[in-house]
């Protein structure tokens, strides 16, 4: 990464809640561990089946997830968006992903930690991997409650509680 680059993203990361705790010089160093990549619409970042050997935070434009429905069908299950993490559920359980990361703008780009440097940060910076581990737990947190909230809601309207009388 360019040291323009560089400067950009220390710029983008001391806005999101995964530095907010950290001083310029934290961001910078957590930016070593870090590679930026950029996706075209619709290309693959990571595939259903894959076991996550990275963590993505999404810096711009979107990322689509998308599962296979019954009848085998790619469905959108789902939009990430600016300062969200991405696949930290197969990065750390360690398990096949259930879905499909993908771009889902022109010029998604995305900051990536490999295994291999996460596992160098927890020994060199381990004030870095904590907040890192913090913000991996609010991203599932938001993704459970969203995934709760929706689930309630069709419930409800299955239930009956949704539906208009006429």
């Amino acid at each position: 990464m360019t040291d323009n680059q560089k400067f950009e993203l220390a710029d983008f990361l001391k806005h999101q809640h995964l530095c907010r705790s950290m001083t310029l010089q934290e961001i910078d160093k957590l930016l070593d561990f870090l590679s930026y990549e950029e996706f075209d619409r619709d290309e693959v970042i990571a595939d259903i089946g894959q076991v996550g050997e990275n963590l993505y935070l999404v810096v711009s434009g979107e990322v689509k997830l998308e599962h296979r429905d019954a009848t085998g069908s790619e469905v959108e299950a789902g939009r990430l968006f600016e300062g969200e993490l991405a696949g930290e559920m197969s990065f750390f359980d360690r398990q096949p992903r259930s879905v499909r990361m993908g771009a889902g703008t022109e010029k998604t780009g995305v900051l990536r930690l490999s295994r291999e440097m996460y596992k160098r940060l927890r020994v060199e910076h381990p004030y870095l991997a904590v907040n890192l581990l913090e913000h991996a737990l609010i991203s599932l947190d938001h993704l459970f409650r969203r995934i709760s909230t929706e689930y309630s809601q069709v419930t409800e309207y299955i239930s009956g509680g949704g539906t208009q009388k006429g």
